[in-house]
């Protein structure tokens, strides 16, 4: 298991735990049962990079206790 937080810079940080094997889909709705959001409305990024719904968490190298940042469409 790894946490992950993602700060969505206007005051809301959420942590969430999930494996290295869930897709950032997985992990999007993770995020949204915790915040009340749409799955289909949130946008993870890092830097400039847009993570893609379909590709894993280990494949996109996130470890244990990065940060992401959160978007709303």
């Amino acid at each position: 298991m790894i946490e992950i937080t993602c700060n969505d810079r206007l005051g809301k940080k959420v942590r969430i735990k999930c494996n290295p094997t869930d897709t950032v889909g997985d992990l999007k709705k993770l995020i949204a049962a915790q915040t009340g959001t749409a799955a289909e409305r949130i946008i993870l990024k890092k830097w400039y990079t847009i993570y893609k719904d379909q590709i894993t968490l280990g494949d996109y190298e996130i470890h244990d206790g990065m940060n992401l940042e959160l978007y709303y469409q």
